[in-house]
């Protein structure tokens, strides 16, 4: 039983009602990655929507980004 999920359901549906721009993403969260900039920058190792669990190329630090459905953006990076 995943005690998150409906917490994550709410979240999910919340962020996709009136998904932002890049523009607007990036104004509220900082840093925005689209699919081809997220592959660059990250090694995906989870998914648990609207989070996905990341490892940093560039220095290894693991942490999680939240994303929108569509257009899919990623956004918000916290290191753990």
């Amino acid at each position: 039983m995943d005690e998150t999920e409906a917490a994550r359901r709410i979240m999910v549906a919340g962020i996709n009602e009136f998904p932002g721009s890049r523009e607007a993403l990036t104004a509220e969260h900082g840093q925005v990655w689209d699919t081809t900039e997220l592959s660059k920058d990250f090694e995906v190792t989870g998914f648990c929507a609207p989070f996905v669990v990341v490892k940093r190329k560039s220095d290894g630090a693991k942490g999680s980004l939240m994303f929108q459905h569509s257009p899919r953006f990623y956004f918000s990076f916290t290191k753990d």
